[in-house]
Parts: C-alpha cells; sequence; structure tokens
C-alpha cells in the first residue's frame, strides 16, 4: 500500500517525475514527440519552488503539479490508471480551494472522461502553448 501513499515531491523526485511524463507521451499515438527526458525534467525543476507537487509509487509512477498562484493543474500523469490514483491527487488538489483549472488535450478523452467525473467542466477550447502542438480545452472545476 506504500506504493499509493501520495506524498509532497521532494527535488529528487524530479527525475522520476519527467520520465513519467516522457513515457506517456511516447506511448500516446497522438502526442508528437517529447522533449528528452533531461529537458523536462529541468523544466520541472525550474517551477519546483513555485509549485505544490505531489507524487505517488514507489518508484514515483505518478505526478501531478499545480500552480497554487493560478489554481491551475499544470500536470497530472500516472503510469498506474484504473486504480484510483489519479482521484486521490486531484482531490489533493482541490483541499483548501473552491476553484481549480486544468488544460486537456483535445485528443485525450479518456482524460477527459475522468475530469467530468471530478467535477470539470469544458468552458473553453485554446491553442496549443509552445512547445506543446496538441490543441487543449480548458476545464474548470468549482465547489
Amino acid at each position: 500500500m506504500n506504493a499509493d501513499k501520495i506524498r509532497r515531491a521532494a527535488p529528487n523526485d524530479v527525475p522520476a517525475c519527467a520520465r513519467v511524463v516522457h513515457d506517456w507521451a511516447t506511448q500516446t499515438s497522438w502526442m508528437p514527440d517529447e522533449l528528452p527526458v533531461d529537458e523536462l525534467a529541468k523544466l520541472i525543476s525550474d517551477a519546483f519552488d513555485n509549485r505544490e507537487m505531489w507524487v505517488a509509487g514507489d518508484p514515483v509512477d505518478c505526478y501531478m503539479s499545480v500552480d497554487p498562484a493560478q489554481n491551475k493543474i499544470g500536470a497530472l500523469y500516472c503510469s498506474r490508471t484504473g486504480q484510483g490514483i489519479g482521484k486521490r491527487l486531484v482531490d489533493k488538489a482541490k483541499e483548501g480551494r473552491n476553484f481549480l483549472w486544468l488544460t486537456t488535450h483535445r485528443p485525450n478523452t479518456a482524460a477527459q472522461r475522468f475530469y467530468r467525473r471530478e467535477g470539470f467542466e469544458v468552458t473553453a477550447e485554446e491553442p496549443p502553448v509552445p512547445p506543446d502542438t496538441v490543441p487543449v480545452y480548458r476545464m474548470e472545476w468549482r465547489a
């Protein structure tokens, strides 16, 4: 059960978080080539001090980043789906908040179903933010 424990990420978790993102992207047919793991790790590391980052797994295989200034879930990637870990991460992001928003890739219908179950609604279609090239939906949750 310790592998399912959600905990605050530590700086030494950054490479594993980058690996989770990279592996998801390379296993997703509609996703263009992802940045190399070391570049993803640098992006995550650069944002680390300004984000709430949570992880699960031993080794880490689920990762969420929340920008508290914007109330935005900036990343939620989980290698193990269907086990309730993503829901528990979203519940963690909701703690103490009455509003959250995120973007999800338009082709990612599984993520959209998940977020709808968690109370998020599509509020807009947005162009991709470089280096991303896939259009996204903005989804919002209100308590």
